[in-house]
């Protein structure tokens, strides 16, 4: 088997591990809420977001090109197919030791800080397309404070229109109602999260002579999809107890905001092509919720230590995508 073949092949299944990993330890945010509340059990909870992240992914490809061609030009990227082995190395370890320790860690900035430090230490500073890669920045830097502003106003707005209704009938709506509002935003994750594995794949295809433009086959999305579903239908407990139960007390009402929140602001994203976190946004959906509810009823130690994890994902993955290369390089090159 020619041994470039063989690499791509590698990095197919490495990448598909990123998105099976993605799968119980991102979409654990997305259907967080709805379990801690009991709107649905674990176990249908799980199926539901399977099925909708399956669904989600085989949708769109925007958010897939943008990882392809805009953080560096796959066409010029020498030694690109063990670039991106290593930024999936990379990734994975710290995907696996933040799941490990319960901690909603992005697996968005955990890939792309990766594939940078990887592309860095491959051909230096200059190849980095810095028009895309600032434009990239600035949708993960921003979508957690724009979710905490529309987490906010959601559930202010929903405070007025039920302040007189009877609490216990509210809440029994809104439990319903949540099912709907959680399998919304499984399939949102799905639209965004399972892209960014369509969109290595196609990288190194590119990379290794396989494919030559920047739209993804359909079989990687496929594969993407399946890999993120079965992910998801493993389940990630730690993850579900930390976003569900530790930042604040969630009833039912808060649920729903909280998931209209995350739903439509990682669809949006999807829309106009940008990689967004859904561990940030929906986090941060719930702490615009919890702010709006009763300040003081937030948790903010146990958000303070998520945003730390989100403030060094992006420069430690970046470091361990450069020592993982340079490692790769002296065995693959």
């Amino acid at each position: 088997m020619d041994f470039l073949f063989f690499i791509i092949i590698l990095i197919v299944i490495f990448a598909l591990l990123f998105d099976f990993i993605n799968g119980f330890h991102d979409t654990a945010n997305a259907i967080a809420t709805s379990v801690s509340t009991k709107a649905l059990t674990p176990r249908r909870a799980i199926i539901m977001a399977a099925t909708m992240n399956f669904i989600g992914a085989l949708t769109f490809t925007g958010v897939a090109q943008t990882i392809t061609s805009d953080i560096v030009d796959p066409f010029a990227l020498n030694n690109g197919t063990t670039v991106i082995l290593a930024a999936l190395i990379a990734a994975i370890a710290w995907n696996l030791i933040t799941w490990y320790f319960g901690i909603p860690s992005s697996s968005s900035h955990a890939i792309i800080g990766a594939i940078t430090g990887a592309v860095i230490a491959a051909a230096g500073f200059e190849v980095i397309k810095y028009n895309g890669f600032t434009t990239i920045l600035l949708g993960l830097l921003l979508s957690p404070v724009l979710a905490f502003v529309v987490g906010y106003i959601i559930y202010s707005i929903i405070k007025v229109v039920f302040k007189n209704s009877n609490l216990a009938k509210t809440n029994r709506r809104f439990r319903m109602l949540q099912i709907v509002t959680a399998a919304g935003q499984s399939f949102a994750h799905g639209t965004n999260d399972a892209q960014k594995s369509m969109g290595i794949i196609t990288m190194a295809l590119i990379a290794g002579g396989l494919h030559d433009s920047t739209d993804i086959p359909f079989w990687v999305q496929v594969s993407c999809a399946t890999a993120m579903g079965l992910g998801t239908s493993v389940g990630g407990w730690r993850i579900i107890k930390t976003v569900g139960g530790k930042i604040m007390k969630i009833r039912p009402v808060n649920g729903v905001a909280a998931d209209l929140t995350g739903a439509a602001v990682i669809f949006g994203a999807t829309l106009i092509h940008l990689p967004v976190s859904t561990t940030h946004v929906i986090t941060s959906g719930i702490l615009g919720v919890g702010a709006s509810h009763r300040i003081k009823g937030v948790n903010w130690g146990v958000s303070k230590r998520m945003v730390i994890t989100w403030v060094i994902t992006l420069p430690i993955t970046a470091f361990l995508g450069a020592v993982i290369y340079y490692i790769l390089s002296l065995f693959l090159s």
